[in-house]
């Protein structure tokens, strides 16, 4: 008897659920043994059924996959996370892949590369699409270097959702770029703006690049670019 890798598919389009499941169904090896359409019903799914692998969507009605993959490896480390989505730009993947994900498929590609993903994954692999694979290598590399230990104490006070979109709009993205960069509203990012300038009694967009370039978050150049 096959002892199957049980699988849970998120994506908030059913027609696209049941092809997956109809790729998948070919495969003895696999049992799907859940479905979702959101991310809060995912990832309550995911830790009732502990599935060796879920599929997961970028875009969801009420969160995005990476923070739903985030949710996931938080309570269930040893399960895996493979993204399936229409997006291929190389920040989203790059955002999955550092959320915990170790898979990532693009929609188009899902009929043939669907398989040799869930494959690879389950065998503690790293997978993608060979067509952004070494994209995605080279920024999360440069996002290695560029990592910096910062310590301070009014950032500290900072959840890690306004540490990040700090940083973000301190190298000088709009609410609509930082939006689109961390799956949210326009109008929730100039929240977390809003909450950031008060929690630091910070007044305006310049006090907020140099905060940012005193604890070196972003550095002078960063900084002199966006005074002008």
């Amino acid at each position: 008897m096959i002892d199957k890798k049980t699988i849970v598919i998120v994506d908030d389009h059913p027609l696209f659920r049941e092809g997956l499941k109809s790729i998948i169904g070919k495969e003895e090896a696999y049992e799907i043994v859940g479905e979702a359409g959101d991310g809060e019903h995912a990832v309550r799914m995911c830790k009732e059924l502990k599935p060796d692998l879920a599929l997961v969507d970028m875009s969801l009605p009420d969160q995005s996959g990476v923070q739903v993959t985030r949710q996931i490896k938080k309570s269930l480390p040893n399960t895996c996370v493979m993204i399936v989505s229409m997006h291929s730009k190389v920040d989203y993947i790059v955002q999955a892949f550092q959320a915990g994900a170790t898979g990532y498929v693009v929609k188009e590609s899902a009929s043939n590369r669907l398989l040799l993903g869930m494959d690879a994954v389950l065998r503690g692999e790293f997978f993608m699409d060979s067509s952004v694979s070494h994209k995605v290598v080279k920024r999360l590399v440069g996002n290695q270097e560029k990592k910096v230990e910062i310590s301070d104490a009014a950032y500290d006070t900072l959840t890690p959702r306004e540490q990040e979109v700090l940083g973000l709009f301190a190298e000088g993205l709009s609410k609509e770029e930082v939006a689109e960069r961390l799956f949210i509203s326009p109008k929730t990012a100039e929240n977390h703006r809003t909450n950031i300038m008060n929690k630091l009694d910070l007044h305006s967009t310049v006090d907020l690049i140099r905060f940012a370039t005193k604890i070196g978050l972003i550095d002078v150049d960063t900084w002199k670019e966006n005074e002008k």
